[in-house]
């Protein structure tokens, strides 16, 4: 399953960064991540300052 960004994102990128397949963007106020592109490794909810990335 893709992992998520919930509600809480403060848009600092630290995900994207961390995102070894390039699954994350700058959406509207907040980053996304792309289900289709995710591969499930969870780099990202390591690196998020505010843990709001979970797996879906």
């Amino acid at each position: 399953m893709a992992f998520v960004i919930n509600e809480g994102c403060i848009s600092c990128g630290s995900c994207a960064g961390a995102c070894p397949v390039g699954a994350i963007s700058e959406g509207d106020g907040a980053f996304v991540i792309d289900p289709d592109t995710c591969i499930s490794c969870g780099s990202c909810a390591g690196t998020c300052p505010m843990g709001v990335i979970s797996e879906e």
